[in-house]
């Protein structure tokens, strides 16, 4: 039987996103709300900021209620700026991958039909390539001193563009700068019909590193209620209007779009934003100079922060909260960093399709090689290829449902009938085990799975012995074709050293996989390729 939430945690308690930002500004408007390259901004003037945005879109483009924006920058204080002016003028938000190849760039913005885009002046050379094959006509271009001191700005400018050489030539002759759209005096009033409950808030595209991208329609009424289902997990450890809270993940990414976007502000709590997730140098400081009281990674930033040198000598005694999700934890990096730092890594599950958030450790009740139990309100179900239902215990496909699961797949109806049934069941394409109690343990993405000889081989099983291994960093397994067995297993490693060799992985491997486990092929690499939030990339390992 699914858990319910609490009559204060419920959804039903605001109709759109807009009523939510009105509750973050009038509760907590005097407390610091973003910090980014030393600047704050509190929730008052992030809100002041984003009713100046909302009313130039509504009477200085022309922009209608409906209508899709872009939002294509990094970890920086204009991003819930125009987030939130965005909702509040009634436009539908696309978030876009900084990183994005043209190519890349031009079929999201055709796919999703957006008329308009903020973007961080370093990309506009690329916008510049794409924008004649786009609907975009309205472009809105900000740098990475925005809302810094004048002095701060221009050197944080100059280096970005001289020093670093970050920002390369473009010419946008129609662009605005943000600070003069910021610029707009007039009195901000929300717009008829702005969005409310099943209409369409926000699309976030999901898939990219695996084919083309695709957009997940996710309603106002998804994101409020997955927002009030992550509180639901996190209030016994993170209390409101006080904590700092790291952000290192992107926040075009969906876990922390809505911890960060949402969650924590409606906690009314300080977050600390990095504008460049790979830069651990930056993460490191940030430990130095704030007191940290959580933050959310993935496998990846958990295992490059064990490895920095000054990582050890930080003070770890505020720190309550560790989020992990977006792949695998390994076992041995969770161990390692419970060891050094005496906090227990909160792993979860989810999926930009579900909001994201599908399940979570409960602090208190972790279960470590897991990601916990169903957030309230949701359901889950095991099934096997034809869509039946496993006995209890067993392998097989998750499918999920709960007020989270998006409303479909913007422009593809087809891939929403493969995808969520006409019971609601979203179909996950994950294969999982599901103990007694409720504790989910993922077993890999079904399309990672390698068949050698009718048996199911999943790599996150094989990379989760590897690694435990003291002489690897880190590793991933593919699959290769097999004369003998259909499929084999092709392992890529990552070496601390030089005192591992194939011959030691083979022996360390029989140790603890069943004999068809044991990699056929072995590749010693310096580092493995890895997506913008550090998901190692399967699939260029096997191209």
């Amino acid at each position: 039987m699914k858990e319910k939430l609490s009559e204060t945690l419920s959804p039903k308690n605001y109709e759109s996103l807009c009523d939510v930002i009105d509750y973050i500004a009038k509760e907590h408007g005097s407390l610091n709300a973003y910090t980014c390259l030393g600047t704050t901004l509190t929730y008052s003037e992030v809100d002041d900021l984003s009713s100046r945005f909302a009313k130039y879109l509504q009477t200085e483009t022309e922009l209608k209620v409906g209508d899709k924006i872009a939002i294509q920058l990094l970890n920086l204080l204009q991003f819930p700026v125009v987030l939130f002016g965005a909702v509040k003028a009634g436009l539908i938000v696309v978030t876009t991958n900084p990183l994005y190849t043209p190519k890349e760039m031009e079929h999201q913005f055709k796919d999703s039909g957006v008329k308009a885009v903020v973007i961080l002046e370093s990309f506009c050379e690329k916008l510049e390539q794409v924008l004649p094959q786009t609907q975009i006509s309205t472009v809105i271009v900000t740098n990475l001193g925005e809302f810094q001191p004048a002095i701060r700005k221009m050197m944080v400018n100059f280096g970005a563009k001289y020093i670093k050489k970050i920002v390369p030539s473009y010419s946008l002759p129609t662009a605005v700068n943000l600070a003069d759209a910021l610029a707009c005096s007039a009195d901000y009033e929300r717009a008829q019909d702005s969005g409310a409950g099943d209409d369409v808030a926000v699309i976030l595209y999901t898939g990219g590193t695996t084919g083309v991208a695709k957009g997940a329609m996710l309603s106002h009424r998804n994101l409020i209620s997955n927002m009030m289902q992550l509180r639901s997990r996190t209030l016994s450890l993170i209390r409101d209007k006080v904590e700092n809270i790291a952000a290192p993940l992107p926040l075009y990414h969906s876990y922390a779009f809505l911890l960060h976007c949402l969650a924590m502000p409606y906690a009314g709590n300080h977050n600390l934003l990095i504008p460049n997730p790979r830069d651990i140098d930056s993460i490191i400081s940030l430990f130095k100079k704030f007191v940290i009281n959580g933050f959310v990674g993935i496998n990846t930033l958990y295992l490059a922060m064990l490895q920095h040198k000054d990582f050890r000598a930080i003070e770890f005694k505020e720190l309550k909260f560790c989020g992990a999700g977006g792949m695998p934890m390994s076992t041995s990096v969770a161990q390692e960093w419970e060891e050094v730092t005496g906090r227990e890594i909160h792993e979860g599950y989810g999926l930009t399709e579900c909001s994201p958030v599908v399940s979570v450790n409960i602090p208190g009740r972790v279960r470590f090689g897991t990601v916990g139990e169903l957030v309230p309100e949701t359901e889950s179900k095991v099934v096997d290829d034809y869509g039946i239902e496993v006995p209890e215990g067993e392998r097989g496909e998750l499918w999920v449902r709960g007020p989270q699961v998006m409303l479909g797949y913007w422009g593809d109806e087809l891939l929403d009938e493969d995808s969520v049934d006409k019971q609601g069941w979203f179909k996950t394409g994950d294969y999982v085990e599901i103990s007694k109690d409720g504790y989910i343990t993922i077993v890999d993405r079904k399309k990672d799975m390698i068949l050698m000889s009718g048996f199911n081989v999943f790599p996150n099983e094989i990379e989760d012995w590897v690694n435990l291994h003291p002489e690897v960093l880190e590793c991933a397994a593919i699959s290769i074709p097999n004369e003998r067995t259909g499929e084999a297993v092709k392992l890529f490693v990552v070496a601390k050293g030089n005192g591992v060799s194939e011959e030691l992985l083979i022996k360390h491997c029989k140790e603890g996989l069943t004999a068809y486990k044991v990699p056929k092929e072995y590749a010693f690499v310096d580092e493995l390729p890895k997506s913008n939030i550090g998901k190692i990339l399967r699939r260029e390992l096997r191209a």
